[in-house]
C-alpha cells in the first residue's frame, strides 16, 4: 500500500524546504514520490521549483482554494488520480493557513483502498512559535494531530528557547516525535502511526485571509525587489514573485517571509503563468500590489545598473 504524508505549518515555517528534502531523499533511496502542492495563489510557481530531480508530471498544483475545507474534494480527486507506481509515496504540502485537524479528518475519507491512512508532519519555526499574536491559535492547531514535528530556524534561537518550544509542543501533542531536519530519517516516515489525539476545533474562517496576484513587469535590478517587499504592508504575511531582471533571459524568484526577510534566487525554468507578484494576508488587493510596483519602478532610489 502507498503512504500519504501531509506537511503543514505556518507561513514561512519551512514547509517547502522540508518537502524538497523529503522528495530528494526518497528519490535517492529508489522511491517514486508524487507531490501535491496547495496555495491560495499560483501554486504552479512553487511546483516548478521542485523539478530538479522530479518531473513536472509528478507534481500537481492546486491553487485558489483551501484543501482543508472548500478544496478537499479537489484534493481527494487529485490523489485518487495519481498513477500507481512501484515504491510510490505521496507528499502533500498544505497552504500556511490550513486547519491541520480538519485536513487530516477529511482526507482520511474517500481515498482509494491502495492508500494507507494519511500521516501528518508539522513544521515549527522555533523563532516565532506562539509569538504571532492573533495567529497563535492557528499555529497551535497545526500541531495537534501530527505524528512528527520538525523544528526549523534553530540557527536563529538559543538552546533555552529551543527547549521552551519543545516543552510547549509536548504539552499540546504529547505523542508526537520532535526532530530537527538533520535528525529526520525519511525511511521511517511511512511506518509512523496516525495520531489518536483529541483535537480542539478551530474557527477556520479566522485563517481565511485574502490573497491576490498581479502581473509583474521586468525589473531594472534586484534593488527593485527589495523595495517592493519593503513597501508592501507588514500585515501581508507572505510575498512571492518571479520576474526577469534587466532584460536577462533567465528568471529570478523572490519571497518575503513573515519576519520581513527577503530571499532572492534563480527561478527554475520559465514560469508557466508568466511573471507574477503574489501576496497572502490581510490587505492583499490588486490595487495595493499595482501601486507598490508602480512606486518601486518610479522611485528615484531605483536606477539601472
Amino acid at each position: 500500500m502507498e503512504a500519504i504524508i501531509t506537511v503543514v505549518g505556518f507561513l514561512g515555517a519551512g514547509k517547502t524546504t522540508l518537502l524538497k528534502f523529503l522528495a530528494n531523499s526518497y528519490i535517492n533511496k529508489g522511491w517514486d514520490p508524487f507531490i501535491v502542492l496547495n496555495d491560495y495563489e499560483n501554486a504552479h510557481m512553487d511546483a516548478q521549483q521542485l523539478t530538479n530531480k522530479l518531473d513536472l508530471k509528478s507534481i500537481k498544483a492546486l491553487s485558489g482554494s483551501c484543501i482543508c475545507c472548500s478544496g478537499i474534494m479537489e484534493l481527494r480527486d487529485a490523489v485518487n488520480r495519481i498513477p500507481k507506481r512501484k515504491n510510490g509515496i505521496t507528499l502533500i504540502e498544505a497552504n500556511g493557513t490550513s486547519d491541520a485537524c480538519s485536513l487530516l479528518e477529511f482526507l482520511g475519507v474517500g481515498l482509494n483502498e491502495r492508500y494507507l491512512p494519511p500521516i501528518q508532519i508539522s513544521v515549527v519555526d522555533t523563532k516565532n512559535w506562539q509569538l504571532r499574536g492573533e495567529h497563535n491559535e492557528l499555529e497551535w492547531n497545526q500541531i495537534q494531530v501530527s505524528s512528527l514535528i520538525v523544528l526549523t530556524h534553530l540557527e536563529k534561537v538559543t538552546k533555552k528557547r529551543e527547549l521552551e518550544v519543545r516543552k510547549d509542543i509536548t504539552s499540546c501533542n504529547p505523542t508526537a516525535k520532535i526532530v530537527t531536519l538533520e535528525e529526520l530519517n525519511v525511511s521511517l516516515l511511512p511506518e509512523l502511526e496516525p495520531t489518536k489525539n483529541t483535537i480542539k476545533k478551530l474557527d477556520h474562517q479566522k485563517a481565511h485571509w485574502s490573497s491576490c496576484s498581479t502581473d509583474l513587469p521586468n525589473l531594472p535590478n534586484t534593488e527593485a525587489i527589495y523595495h517592493i517587499c519593503k513597501e508592501l504592508p507588514k500585515n501581508i504575511l507572505r510575498v512571492k514573485g518571479c520576474t526577469q531582471i534587466n532584460n536577462a533571459n533567465e528568471y529570478t524568484y523572490f519571497e518575503r517571509n513573515p519576519d520581513g526577510e527577503v530571499f532572492i534566487r534563480p527561478f527554475n525554468g520559465i514560469p508557466v503563468t508568466g511573471s507574477k507578484l503574489l501576496t497572502i494576508g490581510p490587505g492583499s488587493t490588486p490595487q495595493t500590489l499595482e501601486n507598490t510596483i508602480n512606486l518601486s519602478l518610479g522611485t528615484n532610489k531605483i536606477v539601472n545598473t
